[in-house]
C-alpha cells in the first residue's frame, strides 16, 4: 500500500493543531514545520504524534511548505493547514484512494470555509478545491511568498468529500491576516481613488456576482472586510 505523509506549517496554532492532527490518523506520518511559534504549538503537535521541525528564518509560504515536504519520509504528500479539518467522508475516500496508489493522480480537495463561525456557501468560496494530494517526485510547491501553489506533472482529479476550513473566527483575525499578506505582497502604492475603485469592484464581485448576499449578514461582513483588504493593500 502507498505510504502517505501529511505535512503542514505552523505558527502559534495552539488553538487549532490538536483538532487538525486528529483528522489525519490515516496518514503514515505527520510532519510539522514550525515557523516561530511563541505558544505550545510544538508541544501539542508532538503529543499528537507528529514529527516537529523548526525553520530558522521565514522565507515565505511557498518555500516553507516545500521545506515541510522535504522533511517527509514518503513520496505521496497530503498538504494541510492547521485551521483545516479532513471530514469523515473525505477521510474514508482518501483511505480508499491510498489503497489504490491514488490512481497515480494528484487530488483536489473540496473545501468548505467558515467565517465568524458560519459556513460560507457563496461569496466566491463555493467552488474552492485546492490541490492537496500529490506525488512529490512529480513536482511540489512554488517559491511564492504568498498565495503559493502546487505544480505537478500528474493528471488531476477531485475528491467528493469535504475539507473544512475554520478560517477567520473573528474580524480581527481577518484584518491581521490581511495586513500580514499585504506586507508580503509589497504591491505598488496607488492613489486613494484607484484603491477605492479596486475595493468597490471586489465588493460588487463577491456580494452580487458571486451571490454573497445569499450568505446573509455574515456574507455581507466577509465581502465588506475583503473589500477593505483590497483597499489596504494598495493604499497603505
Amino acid at each position: 500500500m502507498t505510504q502517505l505523509s501529511a505535512v503542514l506549517i505552523t505558527k502559534n496554532e495552539s488553538a487549532n493543531i490538536a483538532a487538525c492532527l486528529a483528522t489525519l490518523s490515516f496518514a503514515d506520518e505527520i510532519i510539522v514545520l514550525d515557523t516561530g511559534s511563541m505558544d505550545d504549538t510544538c508541544i501539542k503537535a508532538e503529543q499528537a504524534g507528529a514529527r516537529v521541525y523548526k525553520q530558522d528564518k521565514w522565507k515565505g509560504f511557498g518555500k516553507a511548505k516545500q521545506q515541510a515536504v522535504d522533511h517527509a519520509s514518503h513520496d505521496w504528500i497530503l498538504s494541510i493547514d492547521a485551521d483545516e479539518r479532513i471530514g469523515d467522508e473525505l477521510q474514508a475516500e482518501l483511505i480508499s484512494l491510498k489503497a489504490r496508489d491514488f490512481e497515480g493522480k494528484a487530488w483536489h480537495l473540496k473545501r468548505r470555509s467558515y467565517y465568524l463561525g458560519k459556513a460560507i456557501r457563496y461569496c466566491g468560496w463555493q467552488n474552492d478545491a485546492p490541490l492537496r494530494v500529490f506525488d512529490r517526485r512529480k513536482g511540489g510547491f512554488n517559491d511564492k511568498a504568498v498565495h503559493e501553489g502546487i505544480k505537478v506533472n500528474q493528471d488531476h482529479a477531485t475528491c467528493k468529500g469535504l475539507m473544512h476550513h475554520l478560517t477567520y473566527p473573528t474580524v480581527e483575525s481577518h484584518f491581521s491576516k490581511i495586513r500580514f499578506y499585504a506586507d508580503l505582497a509589497r504591491l505598488k502604492r496607488e492613489s486613494g481613488f484607484k484603491a477605492a475603485l479596486r475595493a468597490a469592484h471586489k465588493f460588487i464581485k463577491m456580494y452580487i456576482f458571486k451571490l454573497g448576499f445569499l450568505d446573509g449578514y455574515t456574507g455581507f461582513m466577509l465581502c465588506k472586510n475583503s473589500a477593505w483588504g483590497i483597499w489596504y493593500k494598495y493604499k497603505r
